[in-house]
């Protein structure tokens, strides 16, 4: 781990990462809180559709109005300071800007941006996960021939489950399940935007604040946010979902190992190799101790005596036969930690997590909030009893997604 260094090294020959930022909503004002402590990074420019919003969110962020008054990019790029306007081509297309976050959450218009930004030769860290369930693959493939790279966004849940699923195998072990913490019970699947702070557990005071938006906080409830980022898991990784979708099993972090592992060793996996969302309650409402409600994991697997006699001496807590061990972070800082993806991109040229296949979609009610219908796609689901909704129309055209991506 040198990207530190590396950073520090570019700050030190005055040749810092160009970045432009789209979107400077609740995740782009987390990587804004810290881009001026990051070393070797200068942001040129913020395009946001509402200028004024995105000037409260920098001051909610700490930034002085000097620091993003350039009257152009050309300004900002001579000056060291950065250009905030509505006026996303512009970021997109100027030379000297070599990495674009797109942190829009509209999947819709995140595709035209990373598409944009491919035709350009930009490096891309796309946050809206949603464009990558929807077309990840196609992305990921048109970025490589235009020799630029596309990255899942660091912090994150995806491109985190991602990081320890390749710790895994790059030590040697085989994944058995990686997945995320969710708070969930079968009825917040019901939630609306005007319940959703008493079920997440905030007021509606705590959300102004922090200018949380409610529609956006209430996918990640009812279950279509967790769905969302499990198939671009999938598809990232090449591990499978759920055959009925996503199950949302309660474990403490202790009890991770043995609840995910294969049905026919008491666990709740019906194969090796299977994403999963951990419930923090159990059926009957009680927060259970020790939760992974806001992290990741990877179960991972000790296949002989050998290994499962080192789990043992290094008193590695594992399931019941000792087979099965876990890794994982607790909490996950979201966009205060997008910046690794920036300097993953800029200085290796590595994504930090990008679609290889189509192993998984996502099949959501049209009636749920915008990211569940911008994303309904049909065919293997990681949303739980939803697959009944398809429609041929929709098989078909993901055929057609897919007959493209292996051509």
């Amino acid at each position: 781990m040198n990207l530190y260094a590396k950073l520090s090294e570019r700050a030190a020959q005055g040749k810092p990462l160009r970045v432009g930022l789209i979107g400077a909503g609740k995740f782009g004002t987390m990587y804004l809180a810290q881009v001026p402590k990051t070393p070797g990074v200068h942001l040129v420019g913020i395009a946001d559709l509402a200028p004024s919003g995105a000037r409260t969110n920098l001051e909610r962020a700490g930034w002085k109005p000097e620091r993003y008054g350039a009257a152009s990019l050309d300004a900002a790029l001579a000056q060291g300071t950065t250009h905030l306007s509505d006026d996303w081509e512009a970021l997109v297309r100027h030379p000297q800007v070599e990495i674009v976050v797109e942190c829009t959450g509209n999947p819709i218009a995140a595709v035209e941006h990373c598409l944009a930004a491919f035709h350009h030769g930009k490096h891309v860290v796309n946050v809206t996960v949603e464009a990558d369930a929807l077309c990840g693959p196609l992305l990921a493939r048109r970025a490589a021939g235009a020799g630029v790279v596309y990255s899942l966004a660091y912090g994150d849940q995806p491109a985190l489950i991602c990081d320890l699923v390749d710790w895994a195998r790059a030590a040697g072990f085989s994944v058995v399940a990686a997945g995320r913490g969710h708070k969930w019970l079968p009825h917040f699947a019901q939630s609306t935007p005007e319940t959703v702070w008493g079920y997440y557990g905030l007021t509606a005071e705590d959300a102004r604040i922090g200018g949380l938006n409610p529609k956006m906080f209430n996918s990640f409830l009812d279950g279509s946010k967790p769905a969302i980022e499990c198939t671009a898991v999938c598809n990232a990784t090449g591990l499978v979902p759920p055959p009925d979708g996503l199950t949302y099993p309660p474990a403490s972090i202790d009890d991770i190992p043995s609840v995910c592992r294969p049905i026919a060793e008491g666990g709740a996996l019906h194969q090796k190799g299977q994403v999963e969302v951990i419930s923090s309650l159990t059926r009957d409402g009680h927060a259970l101790p020790y939760d992974i409600r806001f992290g990741v994991f990877v179960v991972f697997e000790g296949e002989t005596e050998y290994i499962r006699n080192c789990f043992k001496e290094y008193m590695v807590r594992t399931d019941p036969s000792g087979r099965y061990a876990c890794l994982y972070k607790r909490w996950h800082l979201i966009g205060l930690e997008v910046g690794i993806s920036v300097a993953a991109v800029g200085l290796r040229r590595e994504s930090t997590g990008a679609a290889v296949c189509f192993n998984a979609d996502v099949v959501a009610s049209p009636a749920k909030s915008w990211t569940a219908r911008a994303v309904t796609r049909y065919g293997v689901s990681c949303c739980p009893r939803r697959s009944q909704s398809r429609s041929a129309d929709c098989r078909s055209a993901l055929r057609t997604a897919r007959s493209s991506f292996a051509r």
